[in-house]
């Protein structure tokens, strides 16, 4: 039998993108965020340059009033809990432990699509990040029985107030695979 949670959708929650937005004009942070640097396992770089992370700590509580059961659906994996939570006041969260960080045999589909279905087990559940394409709409659509939203999010803005707005008018009424 499937963990049917707390009866809330999944969130899947990516980091780079949505909290991190990291294609935002190099230099010019986006207003509301502050700067972080970081080392998480696996960072390395010629100039042994921490990575820079800009967060918006406003999130964190923004994140706990949806009416989901966050996840972590991110490269950064249980990372997210050390060096991305704190910042945001999230408590641990559970997270996708990917069995692949690689491209599948349809490039056109992400290759986070699959696995987080898997994760998912037949619950409804809101991806979200900056990624998402037309094919993982469809092969969600195809491939998994409850409602789905896949909530792409700009990576030179990361979270709005209107992409919040959109996840809670969501989980207020899930209906089918959505933009």
């Amino acid at each position: 039998m499937r963990n049917e949670g707390d009866g809330r959708p999944l969130l899947l929650l990516d980091v780079d993108g949505p909290l991190n937005p990291y294609d935002a004009p190099p230099h010019r942070r986006p207003a509301g965020y502050s700067t972080h640097r970081m080392r998480p396992t696996g960072w390395e770089n010629p100039w042994d340059k921490p990575l820079r992370v800009w967060l918006n700590h406003d999130h964190g509580a923004s994140l706990l009033a949806l009416p989901y059961e966050l996840v972590w659906a991110t490269t950064w994996k249980s990372e997210a809990n050390e060096w991305i939570g704190p910042h945001l006041g999230l408590p641990t969260i559970p997270f996708v432990d990917w069995p692949t960080m690689t491209p599948q045999s349809d490039a056109r589909l992400h290759w986070k699509t699959r696995a987080l279905v898997a994760y998912a087990d037949g619950r409804p559940f809101a991806w979200v990040d900056d990624e998402l394409g037309p094919e993982d709409r469809e092969w969600v659509q195809e491939n998994h029985d409850a409602p789905a939203l896949l909530h792409w999010v700009d990576p030179r803005l990361g979270l709005m107030p209107e992409d919040f707005g959109a996840l809670t008018q969501w989980a207020a009424g899930p209906g089918q695979v959505a933009a």
